[in-house]
């Protein structure tokens, strides 16, 4: 499925639309450039779960938790990462059988670790500066 995201309300809409449907053991995985708004995706999801913490990119952490919302939310950003392996050597897979959502920035870096059933959700530029591209599928 293919979604325009015409600006930050749209991305906004659509983030607390996925808060509202997650479960407990979901994946979401984001992929694209520098820029796109995948941060600022996680961040709409956060605000969809009822999160009251501020929601920052994990860049130098790989994971950060947010537990105050109705789920607890686990952000991945593992662009400093090798790989898979890298990531399985640090144990945070065992994220995606725990209790919360796990959002995955930059996934194709560990795409072989990406459970299967996972959202997926390729973000590109649009035709304008605020609008995205989603391309939307499932592993």
């Amino acid at each position: 499925m293919v979604l325009r995201i015409k600006n930050l309300e749209d991305t906004r809409r659509f983030g607390r639309k996925l808060a509202a449907e997650a479960k407990p053991g979901d994946v979401i995985c984001l992929v694209g450039d520098l820029g796109t708004g995948k941060t600022t995706l996680v961040k709409a999801i956060a605000e969809g779960l009822g999160i009251r913490e501020e929601v920052t990119s994990p860049t130098f952490n790989i994971v950060n938790i947010y537990r105050s919302g109705r789920l607890p939310l686990y952000h991945f950003d593992v662009y400093r990462l090798s790989g898979y392996e890298e990531f399985l050597a640090t144990g945070s897979d065992e994220y995606f059988d725990a209790d919360g959502l796990c959002v995955i920035e930059w996934a194709d870096i560990i795409d072989e670790a990406v459970p299967d059933g996972a959202v997926v959700i390729d973000i590109e530029y649009g035709e304008t500066p605020e609008e995205r591209i989603y391309d939307i599928g499932r592993v």
